[in-house]
């Protein structure tokens, strides 16, 4: 089976948030042959490169959504589209494709700027039908003329856009919009629109899949909705996380107005509706992102829970040794039962303040107890500010204690990097204290718990996200922004060995019966299965010449079984007709295969872009 797997700022490159997930994919799967469709989302991912590629990966094809402006207008001397459109191919539109763009770009920003009426099913709205005619008309138009960046970028994209915002029935946010935001929504909607611009869309490329694996939702997921639309290749889309939530909140920190961030969130609610509409499963990374599908418009039938996998034996050591010194009625954990332990990425969102303040309580119950921060700041200046201010609270409510007159003080609260001599790996931090803290007030997936739970640890966490969902009864769960609360369940823990090894070995338990790596494998591998029994591979192109007349023999028997054996052979393709000049050779004839049983049977070799 030949899988196109479509990313947005992770695989195959060397930094992104999909990387390994879908590096373990690949990888396990190598009875499937995949094409890489990459989306980078900066200079700075492409510089840092690509992870090193298994064979099954046959080729790569990348395109940047980050550079400024690709594609402005030209020249000065004339204005506006209808005065000069220039494509990508040096083509200008003629009336008819003018129309066209006008119409389909007044159909999308209608949708856009109009939402559904209360009691509308998200996806069942005129709205919804608007955006598609709109999305569909202008990608039909991109791959007919070569590209959509001038026209995006246009004088009369702006004039189209205040005309729909202008309309009755449009909000009053959306009504105010100055000149200024609509130059600003355009550009960020030429930005988003880019896949549709893309080469992509030919026999040769999504066309010859037989299966679009979207790695997310947004932008990764659009050259599948286009794939379907040309060449009936079915989708399945996989979200760990939520797109839309995680542009609403990264929505204040933009420096647009409120009319721009509006059309924004309409635009992508409009997308998430339509790719969850479009898509033959999707797979949610948990409840809590089920429950945000659901809301948007997918369907409960085609929706499959699929935990990420974890690679369990990196910390397999420690969680035996749990095991062990449970069963032996030893004291777990290396740095001792009465130390707490957190790990993660150090950010506003983790609430190490509120952490702070609980330990402090904890410190008056139990003044023998420590607590470990193992992290680093996440990128950005705030989160560095974050960790100097968490580091100076520290020092403020817990000074450093010495024990004699002449000894040098230390504070039981630390905060310290993984890889040095004391704690050398991820497993070694967990295996550092007998309890584990998130305390987090947003979280999709708890990365952190997971880990923890494969180590034997038993948990104290905050109710966000699906951390109730991942601990299932294995760990203390606590409301978030409560240092009170989370303060006593330690506590309770901490006084309790037997509980705390009770829960540890069921939290093991269970991480090792649902967020494993071989779980996650085989639970997309009977996806595969199952979408491709319900849609029958076809290869027009490979059965039919270049005037439509079948092929002799095009299908050969051994079709039936897996393998790259089963591609019709290049000695099946004819060449151009003498008696019908001027028309083109099929653009599907592939090279001469080799000579010999063995090489036609090995088939030809991947002619992808990597």
């Amino acid at each position: 089976m030949r899988i196109g797997l479509l990313t947005d700022g992770g695989y195959p490159y060397a930094t992104g948030e999909s990387r390994l997930w879908c590096d373990r994919l690949v990888r396990g799967l190598p009875q499937h042959e995949f094409d890489l469709f990459a989306l980078s989302r900066s200079a700075h991912q492409e510089d840092q490169g690509w992870v090193r590629l298994p064979p099954q990966v046959s080729r790569v094809r990348t395109a940047p959504l980050w550079t400024p402006e690709d594609g402005t207008l030209r020249g000065s001397g004339e204005r506006g589209l209808l005065a000069r459109l220039v494509t990508g191919g040096e083509q200008s539109y003629g009336r008819r494709d003018r129309r066209r763009f006008a119409d389909r770009l007044t159909a999308l920003a209608t949708a856009i700027r109009t939402p559904d009426e209360a009691g509308t099913e998200a996806g069942e709205g005129p709205g919804a039908q608007l955006f598609a005619e709109g999305l569909y008309g202008l990608a039909e138009l991109a791959r007919e003329r070569g590209g959509l960046h001038p026209a995006l970028r246009s004088e009369d994209t702006v004039r189209i856009l205040e005309a729909a915002s202008r309309a009755r029935g449009t909000g009053r946010t959306v009504q105010n919009a100055t000149v200024p935001d609509l130059l600003a929504f355009a550009a960020e909607l030429e930005r988003a629109l880019r896949p549709l611009s893309l080469d992509w869309y030919d026999q040769e490329s999504l066309g010859a899949v037989d299966l679009c694996h979207a790695a997310s939702g947004g932008a990764a997921a659009l050259p599948g909705l286009l794939a379907k639309r040309f060449f009936g290749v079915p989708l399945l889309v996989t979200e760990h996380g939520v797109p839309l939530r995680a542009h609403y909140l990264s929505a204040s920190d933009t420096p647009y107005g409120t009319p721009v961030r509006a059309l924004l969130a309409g635009f992508h609610g409009r997308l998430a509706t339509e790719v969850y509409r479009q898509a033959a499963i999707v797979t949610p990374g948990n409840t809590h992102v089920r429950r945000w599908q659901r809301r948007c418009g997918a369907d409960p039938a085609q929706q499959r829970t699929v935990y990420p996998g974890m690679a369990a034996e990196r910390f397999g050591r420690v969680g035996e040794d749990a095991e062990r010194l449970a069963a032996a009625g030893e004291d777990d954990g290396a740095g001792g039962p009465g130390t707490l332990v957190w790990v993660g990425r150090i950010e506003p969102s983790k609430d190490l303040i509120a952490l702070l303040h609980a330990f402090a309580e904890v410190r008056r119950a139990e003044p023998g107890a420590r607590l470990r921060v193992f992290g680093a700041p996440a990128d950005g200046e705030e989160a560095t500010t974050y960790l100097a201010h968490c580091e100076a609270l520290a020092a403020q409510l817990f000074p450093d204690e010495a024990t004699g007159a002449h000894t040098e003080g230390v504070s039981p609260v630390t905060f310290e990097e993984i890889g040095g001599p004391e704690v050398p790996d991820l497993a070694e931090a967990y295996g550092a204290g007998g309890v584990i803290v998130l305390s987090s007030v947003v979280e999709g997936f708890p990365v952190s718990l997971v880990e923890a739970m494969f180590c034997g640890r038993a948990t104290v966490s905050t109710d966000v996200g699906a951390v109730v969902e991942v601990i299932g009864g294995t760990g203390l769960v606590v409301p978030p922004r409560n240092p009170k609360a989370l303060a006593d369940a330690c506590v309770a823990l901490l006084r309790d060995p037997e509980r705390r090894a009770r829960l540890g070995a069921a939290a093991r338990a269970r991480a090792l019966e649902l967020f494993t790596v071989e779980q996650n494998l085989a639970a997309f591998r009977g996806i595969y299965l199952e979408l491709i029994s319900h849609t029958p591979v076809r290869r027009e192109a490979d059965t039919v010449d270049a005037h439509g007349d079948p092929l002799p023999f095009a299908t050969p028997p051994e079709a039936c079984l897996l393998g790259h054996w089963t591609r019709p052979g290049s000695h099946l393709r004819p060449h151009p007709d003498p008696d019908r000049p001027g028309e083109p050779e099929p653009q599907h004839t592939r090279r001469p295969e080799p000579e010999g049983v063995c090489a036609v049977a090995a088939g030809p070799a991947g002619d992808g872009d990597a």
